[in-house]
């Protein structure tokens, strides 16, 4: 008999070789579990009994002899009393509490965002984030069920279509523009960890690390925000301008002609001169029309030179800049009584403000306009 009595006792523990199980049922034939049994709860793990569908009690880490006194809500239910021995039927699932950190979420489609500099653009983004069980009576009610061996790819998909839904909601309340999306992703991954947890609060899961990886735009995106950062490094228009002269050189080495050839020679002696001037500091003569290659002649003969550009005019208004004003536009600002004789204009060429009436290409304009009143006594 006592043979026998000792092969009722049970030692109840589960070592979890997979590293992607939540939630693994302790295999029982009839699922008959003797009083005095002993329950091994290692760290990183709880253990849940059911008994009848009905949740009796949970265990943290440790070691415990399953009898009355450490099992009160299973023992109501059953309604044992005086060291009653026989077997009980029940369920034991245990659940990891440690974190899972091999999730990995992407947006399939283009989350829409309305910034500030760019108007609505199209972004993708994709990262990796890490989730962990904090309530297993939770999470066994509203997701394991009666799963004998619930795995992450269970959740997974459903955490990531969880977390595309918050992302725009999170990118757009931000309130950071397009051009800072980098430098806050850290911040901006924080606030999706919380809203997640607090959405996922029911379910007995939170989410204590996002990750967001890369943030993209669409091709025309980039090569705008391209342009505009050579723009800023080249310094203004004029520069600008040179840039892409320099950028041609290639190309029209690389399409032989008269045409061709021309552009990439002339291009070349206007830069290869602003080399020598930076460098040296002289100021080098420009190349004689006569010096220029007798074969680009045909091809320019008919070709008028360009038309002369209107100084561009600015406006010093109520202390606010205003402009840029062509002559014709001057006149109506003359008309409107905001160019006056003591305005201060400037444009380019000019090496400082000055009032109107000490521009002498403005006298004509101000030959109506009466001066200043003087003081009044």
């Amino acid at each position: 008999m006592d043979r026998i009595r000792g092969e009722f006792i049970d030692i109840i523990e589960w070592t979890d070789d997979s590293r992607d199980t939540i939630v693994w049922r302790f295999p029982r034939h009839g699922n008959e579990i003797k009083m005095g049994a002993r329950l091994v709860v290692r760290e990183s793990q709880v253990a849940v009994f059911v008994n009848e569908g009905r949740l009796a009690d949970v265990y943290q880490p440790g070691t415990y002899t399953l009898s009355t006194q450490n099992m009160p809500v299973l023992s109501t239910l059953k309604g044992w009393k005086h060291g009653f021995e026989s077997p009980f039927k029940a369920e034991v699932y245990f659940v990891t509490t440690r974190q899972f950190t091999d999730f990995k979420w992407g947006t399939q489609n283009p989350v829409i965002l309305r910034d500030a500099e760019f108007g609505m653009v199209r972004v993708r983004a994709f990262g990796t984030f890490a989730a962990k069980v904090v309530d297993a009576a939770a999470l066994l009610r509203e997701l394991v069920g009666t799963d004998p061996q619930f795995r992450t790819e269970e959740v997974g998909e459903h955490l990531r279509q969880l977390i595309v839904s918050k992302l725009g909601s999170a990118l757009g309340s931000s309130g950071v523009p397009l051009l800072d999306l980098a430098a806050r992703q850290d911040g901006i991954g924080q606030q999706l960890a919380e809203a997640l947890t607090v959405e996922l609060s029911s379910t007995g899961i939170a989410i204590p690390r996002f990750y967001i990886e890369n943030i993209s735009v669409p091709p025309e995106v980039e090569a705008a925000i391209d342009t505009r950062s050579r723009m800023a490094i080249t310094g203004n228009l004029d520069d600008y301008a040179k840039l892409q002269a320099a950028d041609a050189i290639p190309i029209a080495a690389a399409n032989p002609g008269t045409g061709g050839e021309a552009l990439g020679l002339g291009v070349g002696m206007a830069l290869g001169q602003r080399i020598v001037q930076s460098t040296s500091g002289a100021a080098t003569p420009p190349v004689p029309a006569t010096q220029a290659p007798a074969q680009a002649a045909p091809a320019s003969a008919d070709v008028p030179p360009p038309l002369p550009t209107a100084p561009r005019w600015f406006l010093a208004v109520g202390g606010q800049q205003q402009g840029p004003y062509d002559e014709s536009a001057l006149a109506g600002q003359v008309a409107a009584g905001n160019l006056t004789r003591t305005t201060l204009v400037w444009r380019s060429g000019q090496a400082a403000w000055q009032p109107a009436d000490q521009v002498p290409e403005l006298t004509p304009l101000l030959a109506d306009v009466p001066p200043p009143l003087p003081p009044q006594g």
